[in-house]
């Protein structure tokens, strides 16, 4: 029998296993970080040259999405002229080129994160899809009519729809951990909550619409005393603190990669290893099975148990290399830089007439949300983008923090690791003129 002909059915088997489940050496993907130099990281941001109104763009939507560098645009770019391919299917040269990159991304995001292993990482369309995917196929079959799952008062919609949606098939009950007037969780409700009901906590780490650092740690802990797994929403986290999911101890995390300097329509659900292997799948088709025949299928091993059809390749890839980006400034830097800008704009917006911080948290990431007593926010920012600045107003996917402050939404101005402090001055200056003209 010729060799391909030989090769050729067992072709995807062979390329899975060539990566999943692999010993990695540990420096392959070892960054150094270098020194923090931010003009020399604006300038790698392209879209940062662009004038709007005639004005330098001023960039403060982070929270929304961020920008991409160079190398992560250049990384789609090399995908779609020199490598596209589909992944797992076949045995020519570019569909092996490709299925490494997209294994390697794998790799990369596992180590970013700290996970035990690749199989731990599920390539999802975001955030989104991550917490769809665990409240459908985590909760199939292990809830009865009147089982809890906890959240708190300041999520995100995508992490509050999911589980209302379920409710219509069994009838689950959230219990909402309430938010103080600083916007801090109030952690001794919380640990009242728990009960033999509790099937899940699922809990933002950051506040998107506050800026609000959530002590996960503690949450963690307490879910575990009962033996409630828990699910963190990264969104806000994953690009601007350290986040470790083994010193964590979270049973699920969740991100997506437009949050962290890579391309829309890509994300991360990362589950521990035990937990995924005893879920059903989330969607079925092409390369989630092992084998199909009309009386019945069974599916394949993880991750690919829960990465049915084609995945995003590209953007995986890209993800990958917005992570490695990332690496390479560091974390730490990259945290430490954006609490100075955070804390420099704090103070200036302040001095603002008539100006108002929604959101007071001890620990904060780089998110200031704010109102103005007889100023609309959507007034604010159109305002603010004819001086070239763009921030995000309305209720940002947070309706229900928005009612706990008796506001309709607010200005938020957020902040990633290309921001300046000339940046913040031009914002207040912005503000000034709106009190001015207004009143």
């Amino acid at each position: 029998m010729p060799a391909a002909a030989h090769f050729y059915p067992q072709g995807a088997e062979l390329q899975r296993k060539n990566y999943i489940g692999r010993k990695v050496n540990k420096t392959e993907l070892h960054i150094e970080p270098k020194a923090f130099d931010l003009e020399k990281i604006r300038r790698d941001f392209p879209i940062l040259g662009l004038q709007v109104h005639g004005k330098p763009l001023c960039y403060l939507d982070n929270a929304a999405t961020t920008q991409k560098p160079q190398a992560v645009i250049d990384s789609l770019v090399q995908y779609y002229s020199s490598m596209n391919a589909n992944i797992h299917r076949g045995v020519h040269h570019l569909s092996e080129v490709s299925t490494k990159a997209f294994e390697d991304a794998r790799i990369k995001v596992k180590s970013f994160i700290n996970a035990s292993s690749e199989k731990e990482i599920i390539f999802t369309r975001g955030t989104t899809e991550s917490i769809n995917l665990v409240a459908n196929s985590f909760l199939r079959g292990r809830f009865e009519d009147g089982d809890e799952v906890i959240i708190t008062g300041m999520e995100h919609h995508s992490n509050i729809v999911p589980w209302q949606l379920f409710d219509s098939i069994k009838k689950i009950k959230l219990r909402i951990v309430p938010v103080d007037d600083n916007g801090e969780l109030i952690l001794d409700d919380f640990e009242k909550m728990i009960n033999e009901k509790t099937k899940l906590v699922s809990v933002v780490y950051v506040s998107n619409s506050l800026g609000t650092i959530n002590p996960v740690e503690k949450i963690i802990s307490a879910a575990h005393k009962h033996n409630v797994p828990v699910l963190l929403d990264a969104a806000q986290a994953i690009q601007h603190i350290p986040v470790d999911v083994r010193k964590l101890d979270c049973d699920f995390l969740a991100f997506s990669g437009h949050k962290i300097y890579g391309p829309t329509g890509i994300g991360i659900l990362y589950g521990k290893e035990k937990l995924l292997d005893e879920l059903p799948p989330f969607l079925g088709g092409g390369d989630m099975i092992s084998k199909v025949t009309f009386n019945g299928t069974t599916f394949n091993q993880l991750p690919y148990k829960f990465e049915a059809g084609t995945s995003n390749i590209a953007d995986a890839i890209a993800l990958g290399t917005a992570i490695d980006y990332v690496a390479g400034i560091g974390i730490d830097a990259i945290s430490s830089h954006e609490t100075e800008i955070l804390e420099y704009a704090s103070a200036k917006v302040a001095e603002v007439p008539g100006l108002k911080i929604i959101g007071t948290a001890k620990n904060k990431s780089s998110v200031l949300s704010f109102i103005f007593d007889n100023i609309h926010p959507h007034d604010v920012g159109t305002f603010l983008d004819f001086e070239g600045i763009a921030v995000r107003t309305g209720h940002h996917c947070t309706q229900p923090i928005m009612d706990r402050f008796c506001i309709p939404a607010t200005t938020r101005a957020s902040f990633a690791m290309y921001n300046t402090k000339e940046e913040v001055d031009i914002l207040v200056r912005g503000l000034k003129k709106i009190t001015e003209v207004f009143n």
